[in-house]
Formats: structure tokens, sequence, C-alpha cells
């Protein structure tokens, strides 16, 4: 990862909740946390699709900070014991879930078209992360867990979902991770053929 991916998560695990996890990556070799402030927690939601756009320059969401980190760190513990194959304790979530407060609105456009779009009640920081919490639900309860995997760089701490037709992606980022290695192979190689 790049030194700005701390402050500027990017989006490459290919579900929007394994996205979330990659909000904490590697920067100067530690793992950094992308996410300092309840507008940060704002920003990345609304980049993410779960908030709608403008919703950055409104008042702050008391508290947000803490609840999405504490969200985001009980979703990396599901995941982790769900793809070593162990039964989960799923009262904290179901918590989080209770408080995802949305309805259904049917809208129609120009054409006279009928859709139906779900609306979530931002009150509080834990109605505000509602739709984010369904993702990860869903992927938790629908998701392949075999295609759920880390990238392959030592130094890379990123996740992602294997949507390759073959499943054979190794890197969060083949531009980043995977040239890392593409160039440490050669140097490798080169060193041995020179020794």
């Amino acid at each position: 990862m790049t030194d700005n991916a701390s402050t500027s998560p990017e989006f490459i695990a290919d579900h929007p909740a394994l996205n979330l996890l990659n909000t904490v990556a590697m920067a100067n070799g530690a793992p950094t946390d992308s996410w300092r402030s309840d507008a940060d927690v704002l920003l990345w939601l609304e980049r993410a699709g779960f908030v709608a756009q403008g919703m950055t320059g409104r008042d702050p969401v008391p508290r947000l900070l803490d609840v999405a980190r504490g969200f985001r760190e009980l979703f990396r513990k599901l995941v982790a014991e769900r793809k070593a194959g162990q039964r989960l304790d799923l009262s904290a979530f179901n918590a989080y879930l209770a408080q995802s407060s949305r309805h259904l609105e049917l809208l129609e456009d120009a054409g006279g078209a009928l859709a139906l779009q779900a609306r979530y009640d931002a009150g509080n920081a834990k109605k505000l992360i509602g739709p984010l919490v369904e993702a990860a639900a869903e992927l938790l309860a629908d998701g392949d867990f075999s295609l759920i995997k880390h990238c392959e760089n030592p130094d890379c701490i990123l996740i992602f979902l294997d949507k390759t037709k073959s499943h054979r992606r190794r890197w969060c980022r083949m531009a980043v991770c995977g040239n890392r290695h593409k160039v440490a192979s050669f140097r490798q190689r080169q060193q041995d053929s020179n020794g």
C-alpha cells in the first residue's frame, strides 16, 4: 500500500462489507487506521455508497467513530471465525442489526416506472451504519468463504473476495502487491544466477 492509503482507503475487496475491513492497512510497516474521526467514517460511508451523497457536509454524528470501529472489529472476528469453520456468537452482531431502522419507499421515475428503494434512518451512529451492517450480514449468511482471501504479500493485511473466473486472485492489487512480488522474484532469480 502507498503511504497515503492510511488516509484514503481503497475499495478493492470486491464486496462492500470486506472494504470495511480494509480501512486498516499497512503504512510504513505498521497497521494504520484510516478512520481517525467521525468525519472520516462519514466520508467513507458516503464513498462506499452506504449514505446519501452530501451527508458529509452536515453536523457530525456523535460517537460514529467508536461505533463504526467497534462494528468493524466485531465483523473482522466473525469473518475469521467463519473462514475457520467455527460456530459464531451472533448476539453482538444481531444487536447492531436491531438498531438499523429502514423502510421501503415506492418511487416513480420520469418515465412512470416504479421501483422500491430502501430508506434508512440516520438519527444516530448505530442507525447510520445500518446499511453496512446489513451488507455484512448478507455476506456472513450467503458468502462463499473459500473465496474470501488475504493478500499474499506478507507485508499486506488487506482482504478481498476473489471474483475471478479461475478463483486464483492472489493480491489485493496486482499493480502494488503483485508487482512487488514480481520484482522481488526477479531480483532473487538474478541473485541466484549470479551467485
